[in-house]
């Protein structure tokens, strides 16, 4: 088997990253949704792990991403849950008891 090393960010992974670049700041993303877009639901985990090993915090908005009932990340790679939410509230997404209300901040344009 010929795998490519963590330390390369896999053909995928790139195209997660792309996908959340066009996601605005003030809203969030489901790994569902992300996954839908690169063709196929059932990426949604596959989508999780890219997103944790994001390369560049700063360009690529990982931190927009929550799951389906719109729960913030435990291990979000960049703090934690407390890091996430941190990140979401200063671009003006509330977070309340770990959970962002997807009817109020979800990006429906992917």
């Amino acid at each position: 088997m010929n795998e490519e090393p963590l330390t390369k960010t896999t053909q995928f992974a790139k195209k997660v990253y792309e996908v959340l670049k066009s996601v605005p700041s003030g809203r969030v993303v489901t790994y569902g949704d992300v996954a839908r877009v690169l063709g196929n639901s059932c990426y949604a985990r596959a989508v999780g792990n890219a997103l944790h090993h994001n390369p560049k915090k700063g360009e690529i908005p990982c931190h927009r991403v929550v799951n389906g009932k719109g729960e913030l990340a435990i291990h979000f790679a960049f703090g934690g849950l407390k890091g996430q939410q941190s990140m979401l509230e200063s671009e003006g997404v509330w977070v309340e008891n770990g959970r962002v209300d997807l009817n109020k901040f979800q990006y429906k344009g992917l």
